[in-house]
């Protein structure tokens, strides 16, 4: 899939953000920019500031520092950038909107976003089978995940935010959420950022990948470009560490078994042609997930 050319006008961008709780700093000077016709994900570990992150670009929380626009005007408290934003979260049973019916769940959504698409909304909770006039607080974990889907894809907003919105559903459903999310991107032009940790599953449907860490945005590429910059190497432990200080590298994550040792190491096309014509060593390749954990690993052994 090819990203459309950005629009000035459609663009959401964070300058500067920092933000903390307490003594806790969970974003520190924090860049992004999110263009137009595309679908990125964004991962991290808990506690890395994905939420809190989400919840400043579409206005429902505050900054110590820095700025949010989407197309050059403020998001704070505008509602003619904030009618172009969707922030779709986890539902749970003691939110305030727990107590409210699906129904009414829905119709809040449609009067909140100027896009919305009734017949779409319709739809989605008939195919998802789940009652209207169900209460938020007696729906399963899944079905919540299904009402938190039907919102954000009806909502038909230019920039629509999911936060953890496959977590409640089996392997099936998962699926067909991110079927239904191609689809709908495919027909629209829609941009969509999705946080989740359940990430290989997702990493075919991302186009970008952004890794937050620490408050840090480590990483922000094309998904396939970000993957290849990573391989595994291994062999006997005394030739693997000869290998890589020859080649000046250090590995970002190891994994010993006896004299055998594999190492998570990050380079170009150079260097790992390099080591895989060393006979010593194995060469092979990583997945979205493997990236994450030596990123965000901080060099603890993998389990």
């Amino acid at each position: 899939m090819e990203r459309t050319n950005p629009a000035d006008g459609r663009v959401l961008r964070a300058e500067g953000l920092c933000k903390s709780y307490g003594k806790q700093q969970v974003l520190l000077d924090l860049n992004l920019t999110i263009e137009p016709g595309c679908i990125y994900g964004l991962i991290g570990r808990n506690g890395a500031g994905k939420t809190t992150l989400l919840s400043i670009l579409t206005g429902q929380n505050t900054m110590d520092a820095g700025k949010v626009t989407y197309g050059g005007e403020p998001v704070w408290e505008n509602p003619r950038a904030l009618s172009e934003l969707c922030f779709a979260r986890e539902l749970n049973a003691t939110a305030e909107t727990a107590q409210i019916s699906v129904k009414e769940y829905l119709y809040a959504g449609q009067l909140f976003c100027p896009h919305w698409d009734k017949a779409m909304a319709d739809s989605l909770i008939e195919k998802f089978g789940i009652d209207r006039k169900k209460r938020i607080a007696k729906l399963s974990k899944g079905q919540m995940s299904m009402v938190t889907i039907t919102a954000a894809l009806a909502s038909k907003a230019p920039i629509t935010i999911l936060d953890e919105p496959a977590a409640g559903l089996d392997v099936i459903m998962r699926e067909k959420f991110y079927r239904m999310l191609l689809e709908e991107y495919a027909a629209t032009g829609r941009t969509f950022l999705v946080s989740t940790h359940i990430i290989e599953e997702a990493s075919g449907v991302f186009e970008r990948v952004i890794v937050l860490d620490e408050g840090h945005i480590i990483a922000d590429r094309p998904t396939e470009e970000l993957i290849d910059e990573f391989r595994y190497v291994s062999g006997e432990k005394t030739a693997l560490d000869a290998a890589l200080a020859g080649h000046g590298v250090q590995p970002l994550q190891v994994q010993e078994l006896g004299a055998h040792k594999m190492a998570a190491v990050r380079g170009d096309a150079r260097l790992f042609a390099a080591l895989a014509d060393d006979p010593a060593l194995t060469v092979a390749g990583m997945n979205l997930q493997n990236v994450f954990v030596a990123l965000c690993g901080h060099g603890d052994e993998e389990g």
